[in-house]
């Protein structure tokens, strides 16, 4: 039976019903996949297990494709969401590819955004959905987000630097090692970039560090601040352990605090 227009976008934003989740979690793990692809191929690796790697990517590339078309039809305003932030993302995973076969080969280093597609279920805590603190939540998008981040500039710098510095960016894993102690800012100074779009890049990277590290973290302080105020009063609808002292609903769900439950001060 074909799904009409509405239906099928449902399905694809939904993340609560088995066949959203079922379609959301094939594409979290065909993003996952293919960017360990992308970090397996920067290592020494047979010729033979590289056309298989290529082979299983090009496939993935194409249900990608299909993927944003499907979107693209079932979208009842296209226009915003071919400029959506979602919708850019995703055509950037896929640019590399399709542009690559007109030889713009430096297009090749969009692929690395390709992981952040998966900030779309850590919003709606679709990979997190077993986790019931929502201070292990806000902490799990915090290390998910630094990790996406420095995954991209790792990719990013890889690609710009290899070719011209093989030697000392010889993996994705000096790259990652690089990006680290830039955004960090400790800056070892044993892996250096020598080319200007590989020291622009480090230039980027430290004000992202400088920018992004501490107002992540001071956003998990005040939650943290907050919660000293809560007791513990399980919510018997989500779970929800911690709520503030004089609350008489769940704060997630909406439903009522039994006073019977069990509170710590």
């Amino acid at each position: 039976m074909l799904l009409s227009r509405q239906q099928t976008e449902f399905y694809l934003t939904d993340l609560e019903t088995p066949v959203g989740k079922a379609i959301n979690l094939v594409i979290a793990g065909l993003v996952l996949l293919s960017s360990g692809i992308f970090v397996a191929e920067t290592y020494n690796i047979p010729d033979t297990v590289r056309f298989q790697l290529d082979l299983i990517d090009t496939t993935i590339l194409i249900i990608f494709a299909v993927e944003y078309v499907i979107r693209l039809w079932s979208a009842e305003n296209k226009i915003k969401y071919i400029f959506s932030f979602y919708a850019i993302i995703d055509l950037m995973a896929m640019l590399p590819y399709f542009i690559g076969l007109v030889d713009i080969s430096f297009i090749r280093i969009l692929r690395w955004f390709r992981i952040l597609r998966l900030i779309r279920f850590i919003d709606k805590k679709f990979l997190l959905d077993g986790i019931t603190s929502e201070d292990t939540i806000i902490f799990s998008r915090i290390l998910f987000t630094l990790f996406a981040i420095i995954f991209v500039f790792s990719g990013l710098i890889y690609q710009v630097e290899h070719p011209v510095n093989p030697k000392v960016y010889s993996t994705f894993l000096d790259a990652f090692y690089f990006s680290v102690v830039t955004m960090t800012t400790v800056g070892f100074g044993d892996i250096t970039p020598i080319s200007e779009l590989g020291r622009l890049l480090t230039v980027l990277m430290i004000l992202t560090g400088v920018a992004l590290v501490p107002w992540q973290v001071g956003d998990l302080i005040k939650r943290l601040v907050k919660n000293t105020n809560q007791i513990e009063t399980v919510c018997s609808g989500c779970g929800l352990a911690f709520h503030d002292a004089d609350a008489g609903f769940c704060k997630r769900c909406g439903t009522k605090l039994s006073s019977s439950a069990s509170r710590n001060s």
